[in-house]
């Protein structure tokens, strides 16, 4: 139906006869002459309609309406000097149409105008009600062609290196462990249920085991969560698994595999290797164990200085085990006002957001004092004035702004302050270039985590992390006692303060996994019910092995530059977890449900 796409012609193309087929972006009549821009997805070209062609043609063309699908046939010539489109790839040329055929009419009203002259904001919700038409758009256009081309930039990379990709699968058990599930009636097993995957994390193991050794999958996974900008009910991971390699190895090649990515998508050579820094460091630092280290207004752990003064919000933190920790605002007094950070002002909501119930704070004068309001300043004296100042690295004009409380808030809080500050103030790089782009691997992590609300441990990030082995101990009888307090062998890769990926080194023991299952508050009953499977595996040769997983949909964000992942899927859901074009999820017919065994105890709260 067409000789070339309409974003494909140039001035090489000069007096050649093309078909091209697309939409109308938009129709202009200039003295009798009409002019169409004509667009596919690989862009868009001037067709003339003149009427020295035949009136039949300039009546077609004087009748079509924006998004029309149609198809020319004509000659390609050079627009006159005056009319070059230098914007645009083929501004140098124009097809002077001998035949116009439509193809298909627009039949009703559009809900928003698609043409790529029109860059109107719309409301997200119209966007994903219409998204057929959104994705005509120049900007969905783009974004899912980048998302293309980083999926394939990640295939020949892992290939050149030996990786095969297979496919795990969609059907499988529910586990604990994670979050929650979307499960699936089964027909034809009344009474028992498949879970959609979260990630395909113990296929992948068992591939392992299964001596494939080099694995990559672009997976689809599930979780049942509540959703923000950058989550969603359904996923896409780039997940990735090999066998005999220590964790620098696992690291050294996946940052190549970013870095070639970066270079493909953004033309950026990534300097390597990626800084690392510790679990702990991250959170003594920077509150957070996903940094944004393009800034600087790190936290300071001020708690040995103002344990014993007599402000009690400061003494009475540390005495219940918890911290008073601190980030300076260069030159923060000439552009935070005390009204900011009383109740009612924004850094004060920020704070409460964090889970704090305020924020102290203290000014350094341009005569070095400090001065603040409340009993902080009484109860300092000389000393532990210069040793705050000191500590904090505080100049004339600075801001110390403080959170006190148990150590868990204090680092939500003052984190989430310091990225909105740095944002208020302009401090973070945004040229595009290397400086935009701060990859940190956060490596240490400990094994472990304490669950108030069950009263007992829980995997910080799953249950099948290796320990670190000098935590561990070589004694099989003292593991139940050294896993609780021991490190793990994962990894995070954090960019710009996100998450961009995370893996770690896997139990290839049995017996070790057997243990830190029980270690979780697992019974052997319920271990050999749920992972007995994976228990036998790694009992019949398992290699060592790791991998990693990254979150494509975010990566793709950030290579786009987008603030939310549902700019960088083709039909994603909405913060509800809803198909607003399709009307996903709806009712079933009650002869389905009978079917699956199934009987729902929804009624409606209004």
């Amino acid at each position: 139906m067409r000789s070339n796409g309409c974003g494909d012609l140039r001035k090489e193309h000069i007096s050649s006869n093309v078909q091209l087929c697309g939409w109308v972006d938009r129709c202009r009549d200039h003295g009798g002459v009409i002019f169409i821009d004509l667009r596919d997805s690989s862009g868009t070209t001037q067709i003339t309609i003149d009427p020295d062609q035949g009136s039949e043609l300039f009546l077609k063309a004087e009748s079509l309406r924006n998004e029309t699908v149609i198809q020319i046939i004509g000659i390609v010539r050079s627009r006159p000097e005056e009319s070059i489109n230098s914007k645009i790839k083929t501004g140098e040329i124009e097809v002077l149409a001998s035949n116009l055929e439509v193809l298909n009419e627009v039949n009703q009203n559009l809900p928003f105008n698609v043409s790529v002259h029109q860059d109107e904001p719309l409301r997200e919700e119209v966007r994903l009600k219409h998204r057929y038409l959104d994705l005509r758009r120049a900007r969905m256009n783009k974004n899912l062609r980048i998302r293309h081309k980083t999926i394939q930039t990640a295939r020949r990379f892992l290939e050149s290196l030996g990786f095969i990709e297979i496919e795990t699968p969609i059907l499988t058990r529910s586990t604990p462990e994670g979050a929650r599930d979307y499960v699936v009636p089964s027909r034809v097993c009344g009474g028992e249920w498949f879970a959609l995957p979260q990630s395909p994390q113990l296929f992948k193991q068992l591939l392992m085991v299964g001596g494939l050794e080099k694995y990559y999958q672009v997976a689809r996974c599930f979780r049942d969560e509540d959703l923000r900008a950058d989550r969603q009910p359904e996923f896409t991971q780039l997940d990735v698994e090999m066998s005999f390699m220590e964790q620098d190895e696992i690291l050294e090649i996946n940052e190549r595999l970013i870095a070639a990515i970066w270079q493909a998508i953004k033309g950026i050579d990534l300097p390597r290797p990626f800084p690392r820094m510790t679990w702990n460091e991250a959170m003594n630092r920077y509150g957070t164990d996903r940094p944004d280290t393009r800034f600087g207004m790190e936290l300071n752990d001020v708690s040995d200085i103002v344990k014993d003064i007599g402000f009690k919000v400061f003494s009475g933190a540390v005495a219940s085990g918890g911290a008073v920790k601190c980030i300076t605002v260069s030159n923060g007094n000439e552009c935070i006002s005390n009204v900011r950070i009383k109740p009612g002002g924004d850094i004060f909501k920020e704070a409460q957001a964090g889970g704090a119930g305020g924020l102290a704070f203290i000014r350094v004068r341009e005569s070095g004092e400090i001065d603040t309001i409340g009993a902080i300043k009484e109860n300092l004296n000389k000393t532990q004035k210069e040793a705050l100042l000191h500590r904090t690295k505080a100049k004339p004009g600075d801001l110390i702004l403080f959170g006190a409380g148990a150590t868990a808030i204090v680092n939500k809080t003052l984190d989430r302050i310091r990225q909105y500050l740095a944002r208020e103030l302009k401090l973070i790089p945004n040229d595009g270039q290397n400086s935009s782009w701060n990859f940190l691997w956060i490596v240490d992590f400990p094994m472990f985590e304490f669950n108030e609300d069950e009263d007992r441990l829980e995997a910080l990030h799953h249950p099948f992390c290796a320990p670190n082995k000098e935590d561990l101990g070589e004694n099989p009888n003292d593991w139940v006692h050294r896993l609780p307090k021991a490190r793990a062998q994962a990894y995070d890769l954090v960019v710009n303060g996100l998450e961009l990926g995370g893996g770690s080194l896997r139990i290839h023991d049995s017996k070790l996994q057997q243990t830190v299952l029980e270690v979780i508050g697992l019974t052997t009953n319920a271990i050999n019910q749920q992972f007995g499977f994976l228990i036998e595996a790694l009992g019949m040769g398992a290699p060592p092995h790791g991998g990693i997983a990254f979150g494509l949909d975010r990566m793709i964000m950030l290579l786009t530059g987008e603030d939310s992942i549902r700019e960088s899927i083709a039909f994603p859901k909405t913060q509800q977890a809803r198909c607003l074009m399709t009307q996903a999820p709806a009712g079933v017919a009650a002869h389905q449900l009978n079917e699956l065994h199934v009987k729902s105890t929804w009624t409606d709260p209004n």
